[in-house]
């Protein structure tokens, strides 16, 4: 009978912090198609664009729906989290802008605004998890790979707006080819440890792309810039991918899913 009504609990527990994730996804999700709704009928901005962003939001919010940590105390994701869930609507409306170049232009200050708000929040999130103790590694992943995927929507903007050439697309996706070398090379996949380094690098790309964006900035001073910014980020790429196989174990199978 006792271990009946532990099954009968934590089945309602399981579904309880199944209906909070599914709550914050849906929230934001909705908060999102209303944002766009006013922008199409404020800023006439196309619907088009509206829709896109929409699109771009579901495959940020899937892992919140499905694995985001659910807190007691209080109850939900986590006040960091809704901080990482604003961040997401604001880089998914700068993703919705990627087919429409002139919008880039015409609302160039706004687009600065938006990504500049966007930057500004990288790092609240994280001191709201240390102060409220409510740290996660779904947490930190979560935060890792919107900065990464922020990176590559500003590369596009950067270059459908004709800033720069097609080669700065390269800074927003050495992050997906690492990832992708990882599935080659197993040593690659291993944790690397804290490095303000990359955090530090992390937020020059997105200043940098930003400043490519800036309305007063021309062309050739755009190209400089991302070239900076890409040499950098090789760089930094580099001393990880040397440090993961400097440090590989000297068996195969070991450490691999440390």
């Amino acid at each position: 009978m006792g271990m009946k009504a532990n099954g009968v609990f934590e089945w309602r527990i399981m579904h309880t912090q199944t209906a909070i994730r599914l709550g914050a996804a849906g929230t934001t999700f909705l908060i999102a198609a209303l944002l766009a709704a006013l922008a199409s009928a404020l800023l006439e901005v196309p619907a088009g664009a509206g829709l896109l962003a929409l699109a771009a939001l579901v495959p940020v919010l899937a892992p919140v729906a499905l694995r985001a940590p659910v807190h007691q105390q209080p109850r939900g994701i986590g006040a960091a989290n809704h901080v990482t869930l604003a961040r997401a609507i604001m880089i998914a409306g700068l993703a919705g802008l990627l087919p429409y170049p002139q919008l880039v232009m015409d609302y160039g200050w706004w687009v600065l605004a938006i990504a500049g708000i966007a930057l500004a929040l990288d790092g609240v999130d994280g001191a709201i998890a240390r102060s409220t103790r409510t740290e996660t590694d779904f947490g930190a992943r979560f935060d890792m790979e919107l900065d990464a995927f922020f990176i590559m929507i500003l590369c596009g903007l950067v270059w459908m707006a004709g800033q720069v050439g097609i080669w700065v697309l390269l800074i927003g996706l050495m992050r997906y080819a690492f990832v992708g070398a990882g599935l080659l090379l197993p040593g690659l996949r291993r944790p690397l440890p804290p490095s303000f380094r990359r955090r530090l690098i992390c937020v020059v790309q997105i200043a940098g792309l930003m400043i490519c964006l800036a309305p007063p900035t021309g062309p050739m001073a755009a190209t400089l810039v991302a070239a900076a910014a890409l040499g950098l980020l090789s760089l930094s790429f580099i001393l990880d991918v040397h440090w993961l196989l400097r440090h590989r174990p000297s068996h195969p199978d070991a450490g691999e899913h440390a």
